[in-house]
């Protein structure tokens, strides 16, 4: 483009501990390139900001606020779980954000989130040859799932990670102090719907120095009722106790996950959540041990307290770079995470095309879970463990983090018509 444009970010899906790191990579460095981009609107609740013409202008935000994203949780803008159509199937989306996109002189596209996001961002770059209308569209992986493929890992992972390591080995040593009269069994639920990253990093909290019993249930291995029990068993006789990590979409031989409610999400998705108390009484029922059981849910996103530092620098990192992409004039594409050493651990910044990201999911790799399908291997302790490793701990006032909330402005409406969802 020869003629300086304007851009707009937007965050979408869940929120992680450093989804704000990558907007501030992306913020800052846009705004040391004035000479090429105007500027940098952020849409209020993600695509949603886009279609309503809610913008936020974030020139209005001082340099000081917007280097405090970089240790600030959650979605500073706001996020959204709404999945574009195809242009087919409603092209009234499509007219409407080009609608907005020209009122506001907007060329450059950056959409921060995982799978679905990545698909919606592959729409939109296609406005460019579908629909006549110049923009580049670059995607910033973020999801604590760790799903998405191509990319080494993805920025909000290596924290939540390092938060379920941390919490399962301090509730391990607890319940090991009372095992001998009270509980035996303690159930971590943590999140994953079909791929059991998070899951696995549960099992990092024993180590060599620091041995626990822990058992973990992933997406990727059908729960088998019986050799569960039978693994318990043989760890409380062993050890005393148990922990057990169990992700949310630990699912039956016939592929139903244990903790379907029958209900959906906005993408369509099975509504999950539940499943500790659904195992914690099996074990009743079945080994009649006392437990205690916890839902780590948005405690494990929200935990920027205790981030990972490898975490923070890739996220920032990635956006950084996913302005560095559209000023080369790169379109449809994200930057990824390659690692390009494990002993000392070493990662650069790559790329990929949009249509091999979108809707497609990246599980545990056999080789990563033991053939008992309760445990993870050498080979995935070294892979997990330089995504957990490194403290960026946020600043602290009156003993909590100081954490920033932007003054978020919109910008005022040109489009006089309404947008209706």
């Amino acid at each position: 483009m020869n003629k300086r444009k304007n851009a707009f970010y937007a965050q979408s899906g869940g929120v992680t501990a450093v989804i704000n790191a990558s907007a501030a990579g992306l913020i800052e460095t846009a705004r040391s390139k004035p000479e090429k981009i105007g500027k940098i609107y952020a849409g209020r609740n993600g695509i949603i900001g886009a279609l309503t013409e809610d913008l936020i202008d974030t020139s209005k935000e001082s340099a000081a606020a917007i280097r405090k994203l970089r240790h600030t949780p959650a979605g500073a803008f706001g996020s959204c779980r709404y999945k574009l159509k195809s242009i087919e199937e409603n092209r009234k989306q499509y007219e409407r954000l080009i609608e907005v996109f020209a009122a506001h002189d907007i060329g450059y596209f950056f959409y921060n989130g995982g799978g679905d996001s990545a698909d919606t961002c592959l729409k939109v770059s296609q406005l460019s040859k579908k629909m006549k209308y110049p923009i580049q569209a670059i995607h910033i992986p973020k999801t604590v799932d760790n799903d998405l493929p191509i990319t080494d890992n993805c920025p909000g992972f290596g924290s939540v990670a390092k938060y379920i390591a941390t919490s399962t080995r301090e509730a391990s040593f607890d319940v090991a102090s009372m095992a001998k009269t009270s509980t035996k069994v303690f159930i971590l639920e943590v999140m994953g719907r079909h791929a059991g990253w998070i899951a696995a990093a549960g099992a990092m909290a024993s180590d060599a120095a620091t041995e626990i019993p822990i058992i973990v249930l992933f997406p990727e291995v059908p729960f088998n009722r019986k050799n569960f029990m039978a693994e318990v068993k043989r760890k409380v006789s062993e050890f005393g106790y148990v922990s057990v990590v169990v992700s949310e979409g630990a699912k039956g031989k016939d592929g139903k996950f244990l903790s379907d409610q029958g209900l959906v999400d906005a993408f369509g998705h099975a509504q999950l959540g539940g499943v500790a108390p659904v195992v914690a009484n099996m074990i009743k029922q079945d080994l009649g041990y006392k437990y205690h059981w916890a839902v780590a849910d948005y405690l494990q996103r929200a935990a920027r307290h205790i981030a990972s530092k490898t975490d923070v620098e890739q996220a920032y990192a990635l956006g950084k770079a996913a302005v560095q992409l559209a000023l080369k004039g790169e379109n449809a594409i994200m930057p990824t995470i390659v690692r390009t050493s494990n002993s000392l651990y070493r990662w650069k910044i790559g790329t990929t095309k949009l249509n091999r990201v979108a809707n497609v999911e990246k599980m545990m790799p056999k080789n990563f879970i033991t053939k008992d399908g309760f445990g993870i291997t050498p080979k995935c302790r070294e892979y997990l463990g330089p995504l957990m490793k490194g403290e960026d701990y946020p600043p602290f006032k009156n003993g909590l983090p100081d954490y920033v909330r932007l003054k978020n402005i919109s910008v005022k409406k040109r489009v006089n018509t309404e947008f209706k969802l």
